[in-house]
């Protein structure tokens, strides 16, 4: 097996195609053509992910964050980044992404949110189109069908019950196994909610647009906080909102890639501490 077949397993789930305009998903290190004897699934590419990698025989990483993202104009091994760089490079481990291309699919992070809220009829809360998925078998004598799905960014749906503000958000606590949780003014009712991974700030007025009373990413700067009469908005941290990833990244290689060891990070590292 080599490096081609991981990214077109990954991709099965989560195209590049679908990944937004400043993004950097997909292969960062090394070629198609390399073998792959095992995946190690992450969430940030760091040096001690590389380090792990190398420890368990995995020859590939899949993350959901890229490595390199805007550019790097020297691979300084004082540099977190350089580092990971080139331990990656001198181990020969090949480095994939699937970021916004795994924001934005049915099933990927703002849908692993929503399970965890149990929210009910649950769709694309900002949809910018239909992305190619590959192709459906015929059916008879017939051709094989383009697959399609719509992608966008975000999700809202239904909590299972009506709920005060104040329990919305012992709730979202409660489901997120939150120690703190930043929020707005609380709301007298919630039943709809919108929810997007990572930083959404700018999805705050989609959310309100769509019929939503609570809204829930990361990265909500100050000024967001400041809300209108029946919304409410909660910041449960960018990577508290994302982390699911590398779970349901971790289930679609296995299912895809039987006999090849998938393995998920360990102990994925949250670079935010509270005190």
């Amino acid at each position: 097996m080599n490096v081609q077949d991981i990214i077109a397993a990954v991709e099965a789930f989560a195209p590049s195609a679908a990944q937004e305009s400043w993004d950097n998903s997909g292969l960062i290190i090394g070629s198609p053509r390399d073998e792959v004897h095992g995946v190690l699934v992450g969430f940030d590419c760091t040096p001690a992910l590389v380090d792990e990698a190398l420890q368990r025989g995995c020859d590939m990483i899949v993350t959901h964050h890229p490595l390199i993202f805007k550019g790097i104009r020297t691979i300084d091994p004082a540099d977190p980044v350089g580092c990971a760089v080139y331990k990656a490079i001198r181990g020969g481990v090949a480095v994939y992404a699937a970021h916004t291309s795994a924001d934005k699919v049915p099933g990927g992070v703002s849908w692993a949110m929503a399970r965890r809220l149990d929210l009910q009829d649950v769709r694309i809360l900002d949809e910018d189109g239909e992305v190619v998925f590959g192709e459906e078998p015929a059916v008879g004598d017939g051709d094989p069908q383009i697959l399609r799905k719509a992608t966008g960014l975000g999700v809202i749906g239904d909590l299972p019950r009506e709920m005060s503000g104040e329990q919305a958000l012992d709730y979202v606590k409660q489901c997120f196994s939150l120690p703190v949780l930043r929020h707005s003014r609380p709301v007298d009712r919630v039943r709809r909610v919108a929810l997007c991974g990572g930083s959404g700030g700018s999805l705050i007025g989609t959310a309100l647009a769509r019929g939503a009373s609570l809204y829930i990413s990361g990265d909500i700067t100050y000024h967001q906080f400041f809300t209108p009469a029946g919304f409410m908005i909660a910041d449960i941290g960018h990577f508290e909102s994302e982390i699911d990833i590398v779970g349901v990244l971790t289930r679609h290689l296995r299912d895809r890639l039987p006999g090849l060891p998938v393995l998920p990070v360990s102990a994925p590292e949250n670079p935010v501490y509270w005190r």
